[in-house]
């Protein structure tokens, strides 16, 4: 049985990515509503049309990113790890199955040298935050939590409310500090 289950693993299947997205999935909601073409006018002065080889089209790389933020993927490696065994996430991109998702280092090199000392990444999130809003995919009136349960001795009739702001350059330092560990692990230098 074992052996009939991994030859079908290995028989050819037309397959539609399409088809295999859930059609209340959220990125499809994403996709919906936010079209992030605009992404394009706001990085154009840091790439050259005519020099150089073909650069990482920055709609990937953001949508990259944006994944990244939105799962709690708090590492580049982990991210192009995800990205590459996730279907969801490749559809989201416009990835078939058989690409491979930009390497880690492309995604580094990008957020360190060409948009490095730049408020591209803030520009951009507030942006796709803005469309959301317009959207109305937020609203900032829902709170979702996860649901995890512990016992705690609080008293449910006072609570106090806290406003909480998390910058994406916060993500971007996780990113930073995941990445010095890697190197540090690997024995390479800062």
């Amino acid at each position: 049985m074992y052996q009939e289950i991994r030859s079908r693993q290995m028989e050819w299947e037309f397959v539609c990515i399409d088809e295999l997205v859930p059609p209340d999935h959220f990125l499809r909601q994403v996709d919906k509503y936010i079209d992030f073409s605009f992404i394009y006018d706001k990085v154009k002065e840091y790439y050259c049309p005519n020099n150089g080889r073909p650069a990482l089209d920055p709609v990937l790389l953001f949508k990259m990113m944006f994944i990244g933020y939105l799962y709690g993927i708090r590492s580049e490696r982990q991210l192009e790890k995800e990205i590459n065994g996730n279907i969801y996430y490749r559809w989201f991109l416009g990835l078939g199955l058989k690409d491979k998702a930009p390497d880690h280092t492309t995604i580094s090199f990008n957020r360190h040298n060409r948009f490095g000392g730049t408020t591209v990444f803030q520009d951009i999130f507030d942006e796709i935050v803005q469309l959301a809003i317009h959207h109305r995919m937020v609203a900032g009136r829902v709170l979702i939590t996860d649901s995890t349960h512990l016992k705690a001795n609080a008293n449910k009739k006072k609570f106090e409310t806290k406003t909480v702001e998390i910058k994406p350059k916060a993500y971007l330092e996780e990113l930073d500090t995941a990445i010095a560990q890697d190197r540090q692990a690997q024995g390479k230098k800062p």
